[in-house]
C-alpha cells in the first residue's frame, strides 16, 4: 500500500551554552508537537503504532546528533529521523560555545489508498 503524508509540523528548539546538538534537535520536536493536539489516528480508525513519522532536523554539525534521542521524544509511532547540515549556532561574544538552534520538520504518513 502506498504511503500517503497527512499532517507536516515545524518546529524551533534551542541549547543556549552547551552546544548540545542533540538537545536542541529534541527540544524543537517537543516544539513541534506540544502545540498541537491532533489525532490522526483516530479519525482514520488507526491504531498509534500505525503512524510513520518521518523527522528532519536541521543543524550545523548534524553528526552530533544522537537519532536514538530524538527518536525517544515520540511516545508511539514507527519513527524515523533524519537529519541534514542547516540550523544556525552563533557565536557568544565571552568566547564560550555558541548557542545551537535546530530546525525540524515533522511528517506523519499511513500506508493506505489513495
Amino acid at each position: 500500500m502506498p504511503r500517503k503524508r497527512l499532517l507536516t509540523e515545524f518546529g524551533f528548539g534551542s541549547s543556549l551554552r552547551r552546544q548540545d546538538y542533540t538537545q536542541a534537535a529534541m527540544r524543537g520536536v517537543e516544539n513541534a508537537l506540544w502545540h498541537n493536539s491532533i489525532n490522526l489516528a483516530e479519525l482514520f480508525g488507526r491504531e498509534k503504532s500505525d503512524m510513520l513519522i518521518d523527522v528532519d532536523v536541521a543543524v550545523a554539525a548534524p553528526d552530533q546528533v544522537d537519532v536514538e534521542k530524538v527518536a525517544g521524544v515520540f511516545p508511539y509511532g514507527q519513527v524515523r529521523v533524519h537529519v541534514s547540515k542547516g540550523g544556525l549556532d552563533i557565536p557568544r561574544q565571552d568566547g564560550g560555545k555558541p548557542t545551537v538552534m535546530a530546525n525540524i520538520a515533522i511528517s506523519v504518513s499511513f500506508e493506505m489508498e489513495g
